[in-house]
């Protein structure tokens, strides 16, 4: 295995392939548009993956409960991590506990940590530049439409400091995580806010105050 690209650690880190470290398993079969149902059971796609987290917008996609039921080994859980496999390779999102039973599409690979544990660290390690650049390098396909492969994934150096110091960046860069989307959910509410206002205003429903 050549990982000369994902260098530059300490003489303390060691390195495995992420296949020694993880279950990882392909997504689901592709869902058909006419198969989405307005309430159900959410099933994520590449593009509900922002900030390293499962962004659950209005324009989440749901289907039936019998269609789910069909694709129970589909299904995520808390400490999961979903990695996008076609389109934009390597856009990363550790899974809560408030995602828990939801699915995932085809679009998307599902890596369980042996140890929950580690899933923080792993998190940040799949979501770091140079993995998405060592990704994007052994992606197939052209432009726009690249994909990788299961193999790829497990076959992935992952660069591990001593356990204590793994923990301590998990914690670290998961708390940051949570800031920025905390921020990015702010900036979403205010931008619905003003748009309502707009239409109001526009529309001469709420007057302006003398």
């Amino acid at each position: 295995m050549s990982d000369e690209e994902i260098d530059g650690q300490p003489r303390d880190w060691r390195r495995a392939p992420l296949g020694d470290l993880c279950e990882v398993q392909a997504g689901g079969p592709s869902v058909r548009r006419n198969d989405h149902v307005e309430r159900g059971v959410p099933l994520v796609r590449p593009a509900d993956l922002r900030h390293q987290r499962i962004s659950a917008g209005s324009a989440m996609v749901h289907i039936g409960p019998d269609q789910a039921r069909d694709m129970r080994k589909y299904r995520i859980a808390t400490h999961d991590i979903l990695v996008s496999r076609t389109g934009t390779v390597g856009r990363v999102a550790l899974v809560t506990a408030d995602e828990s039973g939801w699915l995932y599409n085809t679009h998307l690979l599902r890596v369980r940590a042996h140890d929950p544990a580690d899933a923080p660290y792993l998190c940040a390690f799949l979501s770091s530049r140079r993995v998405a650049e060592w990704l994007v390098r052994r992606a197939a396909g052209t432009t726009g439409m690249r994909s990788i492969t299961l193999r790829t994934l497990l076959e992935l150096p992952v660069a591990l400091p001593p356990l204590d110091r793994q923990r301590e960046i998990g914690a670290a860069l998961k708390a940051v995580d949570e800031k920025i989307r905390a921020h990015a959910e702010i900036v979403r509410a205010t931008a619905e806010l003003r748009e309502t206002l707009s239409d109001l205003l526009m529309t001469g429903r709420l007057p302006m105050s003398p």
